[in-house]
This record gives C-alpha cells, sequence and structure tokens, in this order.
C-alpha cells in the first residue's frame, strides 16, 4: 500500500479566507489569485470551491486559464503575465481570458487582430519587472484609440514591491504615482491590491482587489502569521512515523552528523523530504507536531526523510501521523526556520504528496 503521506485541502478554510479579503476589500470586487496550481493546492479544486462566490480569477499564463475552462467554470480568468504569442489573444477572445499587455510587442500583437479581448494595461509604478512607465502612458492610449481597442480595455492594473512591509513608504509611493498617471482616463477600471494590500489601513484598493497567498492562509506581512491575521490555514502537510530509536548521549543523526545528541533521545524518522516538497533548509528545532504537540527535526532534511525529537511526546509510535505544517505549526513558522516564505512552501510541494480535500 502507498504510504500516508498527505497534503489535506480544507476548502471551507479556503472560502473563508476568500470571504475574510471580500471583507478587507471594501468596496473593491475580489478576483482570487490561483496560479502556480493553486498555490500548489489544484488548481482545479481551488477554481472549483470558489466558483459560486469569486466572480474572477487571476492566473500567470494561459495554460493555467485553460485548466481553469477544462474544470467547467465560466469566470473571466484575468492573464497577470499577458499573452507569449501573437496567436494567443484568439485564445483569449475565444474563452473570455483577459491579458494583462505590458509592453509594445504585446500592443502590436493586439493591432494585427480582427477580433479583440477584453484587455489591461499594466502601470511600472516602481516595481520594474512588467509595465508601461506612467509618463509612456499617454502615448500607450493614444496608440490604442488610434487603434479603437478602447471599447475592450477594461482599465489599469499594477503591482507593489513592499506590501509586506508595514515600516515601508513605496506603497504610499506607488499608489500616488498610478493615481496621477491613470487620473486621465477616470471611466475606466483600476487593480492594485495583492494580499499584503488587503492589511495597510486606509490603502486604496480601488475596483479589483488580487488576493493570493492570504486565500490559502499564509502571511503577506513581514513579521506575521498567518493566524494572526485572522486567516486560517488550507493546507495541512502530513507523513507518518516509521521508526523510532534512541539515540545515545554522543551519537549524530542523519547526513554530515549535523546533530549530535547531548543526552540520551527517543527520535523518529518521518516519511517526507526535499523530494516531496519539504524545504531541505529547515533544520534543528524546526517545529513540527504530532498528537497536537510541538516536535521538532534535528538534523539534516534528505530527500525522502527527515528526524523528529520525541521528548515532547512520549507516547508516540511507527504509524503516528506527524503535521509537518496545519493547525497546530503554521506554514510561515516552517518557512520562517528554512529562511524563505510560506508562498514557496505550499508551491514546492510535489507530485509525489496526493492532495485530499476533508
Amino acid at each position: 500500500m502507498p504510504r500516508s503521506t498527505t497534503a489535506h485541502i480544507d476548502l471551507d478554510a479556503l472560502r473563508t479566507n476568500y470571504r475574510k479579503a471580500c471583507e478587507r476589500a471594501g468596496n473593491a470586487r475580489v478576483m482570487a489569485v490561483v496560479k502556480a496550481d493553486g498555490y500548489g493546492h489544484g488548481i482545479a479544486r481551488i477554481a472549483s470551491a470558489l466558483a459560486d462566490i469569486a466572480p474572477k480569477y487571476a492566473v500567470a499564463c494561459i495554460e493555467e486559464a485553460f485548466a481553469i475552462r477544462a474544470a467547467g467554470h465560466p469566470q473571466p480568468v484575468v492573464l497577470l503575465q499577458g499573452v507569449h504569442a501573437a496567436d494567443d489573444l484568439a485564445d483569449c477572445v475565444k474563452n473570455q481570458f483577459e491579458p494583462v499587455l505590458h509592453g509594445g510587442h504585446q500592443l502590436q500583437w493586439l493591432g494585427q487582430g480582427n477580433h479583440l479581448p477584453d484587455f489591461w494595461l499594466k502601470v511600472n509604478t516602481g516595481m520594474n519587472r512588467l509595465g508601461f512607465r506612467s509618463d509612456d502612458l499617454p502615448s500607450v492610449m493614444a496608440r490604442l484609440e488610434k487603434m479603437n481597442a478602447f471599447p475592450w480595455l477594461q482599465g489599469f492594473v499594477s503591482h507593489f514591491a513592499c506590501a509586506d512591509d508595514a515600516g515601508s513608504t513605496m506603497t504610499s509611493a506607488q499608489t500616488a504615482t498610478f493615481e496621477a498617471a491613470t487620473s486621465p482616463w477616470p471611466s475606466l477600471m483600476k487593480s492594485v491590491g495583492n494580499s499584503a494590500a488587503h492589511f495597510i489601513p486606509g490603502q486604496p484598493l480601488f475596483d479589483w482587489s488580487r488576493p493570493g497567498i492570504m486565500l490559502y492562509g499564509g502571511s503577506p506581512i513581514v513579521g506575521k502569521t498567518g493566524p494572526e491575521l485572522g486567516l486560517e490555514p488550507v493546507m495541512t502537510l502530513e507523513a507518518p512515523l516509521i521508526t523510532t530509536r534512541t539515540v545515545r548521549a554522543g551519537e549524530s543523526v542523519g547526513y554530515g552528523a549535523a546533530w549530535v545528541a547531548e543526552r540520551d533521545t527517543r527520535m523518529g524518522m518521518v516519511a517526507i523530504g526535499y523530494g516531496d516538497g519539504y524545504p531541505r533548509h529547515a533544520g534543528t528545532d524546526t517545529p513540527a507536531a504530532i498528537g497536537g504537540r510541538r516536535i521538532r527535526l534535528i538534523g539534516r532534511v534528505s530527500m525522502d526523510m527527515l528526524a523528529v525529537d520525541l521528548s515532547n511526546a512520549p507516547e508516540a509510535r511507527e504509524g503516528d501521523m506527524v503535521e509537518l505544517w496545519g493547525r497546530t505549526v503554521g506554514v510561515d513558522e516552517v518557512a520562517s526556520c528554512a529562511g524563505t516564505i510560506s508562498y514557496e512552501l505550499l508551491t514546492g510541494i510535489t507530485s509525489r504528496v496526493p492532495r485530499i480535500c476533508g
């Protein structure tokens, strides 16, 4: 029989988090960001769980949008990276995809088409990844007017670089740039609000917000965990204890002998490793849990296994399930120990780990 290493997906928690985003969005409507396979949770099941409450989805690329259509959902889908080839625009028209256009080459493709999709323009307000500079926007709009493309232009999009940092002034500066750049076209819609922006007091979210990580229970704010922000974990990652033993004082565990017992210590091996997407850099003292009791990792994470100190769970036995993250141990805690963010952990769980709803 297969091992019982599993990612449990709580779709009720997902819906609760989406409603929390709606509450925080005020008058803005909320498009659900389900890119990267629904942040590792499974794009089809995530889209299905939100289908009756989310009026619009957002993804990175067109193949993710097709996955939503394959799951049977008709809502408009915003393509945050736009399109990667001219022919993609015809697919956008046919399937009600809304590309975010960010470069002159995409405008050229738009002008070559006989039929246009609904589309957005990306405004570069300081992130400096994608988008038209604010001072170039008048010429871009003039070009679109000459193409008679205005009826399909939905509005403007930008993205914040430092909204996760409460001490940064960059978000307010980007907002001011965005408002000034788009003010000549007040009838067009605006969207800037990533997850972090929902937690900035007084931050305008305009017409559409775009929550991502907060839908899955991860924190978008530096120094805060998802539960501290009122978010519920959607993924609980579990794996079984496959052996237990007592390591004597002075003995080591695992590769590189990275952990040496200071005293006789009962430990266990857990059937999960970096081959499953658990972070290799999560070392000694990274929290886990068993039977609701917090325990800790010891030594190095290997490809298929990791070791835990069972001193705080003396009744633990082979076959018991270890929570790597979930309701007892937050994914943000594990991410901090691994020197990364919850986004990477959730999207990094490999296909070797089955996702089970319930």
